[in-house]
């Protein structure tokens, strides 16, 4: 039987992607998983720097409306599936290769599907729910 920490292996975490294909292709996000089971994302800036969007207002569930609610499952060890759904329509669902540092996947909305892959590591910070990440030091998942 697995732990919830195997199925669930970006819950607390913070990843940062970078887009080598796709709709973003060159864009760096960074995706805060936090334990309540939602997600917010941040475009990051050449310099670093995370852009500081506005929370929409929350919605029926409580859960402000860019904070929308992710899965996550292992299929192997080393390798994690994500999917969430924007307020927005915009869906993204992703494969997370622990092993090498690879993403490959899916974004759409209503009207486009578009594979997309690229490149991920896991951040050493996690942020304080509701706020935006503090800077810090990080790791690479990648060799």
């Amino acid at each position: 039987m697995m732990s919830g920490k195997l199925s669930d292996p970006v819950r607390g975490k913070t990843v940062r992607l970078s887009w080598i294909t796709g709709p973003t292709k060159g864009a760096v996000h960074e995706h805060l998983f936090h334990d309540d089971g939602t997600v917010e994302w941040h475009t990051v800036s050449d310099n670093g720097e995370l852009s500081h969007k506005a929370l929409e207002p929350a919605d029926e569930t409580g859960v402000p409306a860019e904070r929308p609610v992710y899965a996550a499952a292992s299929i192997t060890y080393d390798v994690c599936l994500i999917s969430y759904l924007s307020s927005s329509g915009f869906t993204l669902t992703v494969a997370l290769n622990f092993n090498d540092g690879t993403t490959t996947g899916f974004a759409s909305n209503e009207k486009t599907w578009v594979p997309v892959r690229g490149r991920f590591e896991v951040m050493h910070r996690q942020a304080p729910a509701g706020a935006v990440a503090a800077k810090s030091a990080n790791r690479s998942v990648s060799s």
